[in-house]
């Protein structure tokens, strides 16, 4: 077990945000369905790969945390500040990923319902996650902390 003091203490586990909102996009999308990609565009083609890019982001990030010796886990403590691989460009590779499999989910689904989880979804990570991750890696690693934030975006 950790030590919840030493853990950003966000508000939710972001896995489970995640398929809480392409769970309650596509059953909405089920009850009424809410289509915004033209019949031309072939969107389950164009969704399934703008998914996949977001899963080899999501597999990269994974690898490179790993790698490095920290945990990927909310519930658990960061040890190491990682930025190499796709921490090198965005502090938040993982979120990005998800955002971008939602964006997939809901282009491959045409449905209007999982942008609208999504925007739902990418505000309890930003409020109820990141700003607690951020805080949290900055009372733990101090300047450490403060240089990468100064050098790498949130996102992009």
């Amino acid at each position: 077990m950790s030590d919840p003091t030493d853990t950003a203490n966000v508000i939710i586990r972001p896995p489970i945000a995640w398929a809480l909102a392409v769970l309650a996009g596509l059953v909405l999308q089920w009850v009424v369905s809410l289509p915004f990609i033209p019949a031309s565009v072939p969107a389950s083609w164009v969704g399934s790969m703008v998914f996949v890019l977001a899963l080899a982001l999501v597999v990269w990030a994974l690898d490179t945390i790993t790698r490095a010796g920290s945990n990927v886990p909310t519930n658990m403590p960061t040890t190491t500040i990682v930025q190499t691989g796709p921490y090198a460009f965005t502090r938040n590779p993982i979120y990005l990923g998800m955002f971008l499999g939602l964006v997939g989910l809901a282009i491959a689904f045409d449905s209007l319902w999982l942008l609208g989880a999504l925007v739902l979804f990418a505000l309890v990570i930003r409020y109820g996650v990141v700003a607690r991750e951020e805080a949290y890696l900055e009372r733990k690693f101090d300047d450490g902390y403060r240089h990468y934030r100064a050098r790498v975006r949130r996102w992009l």
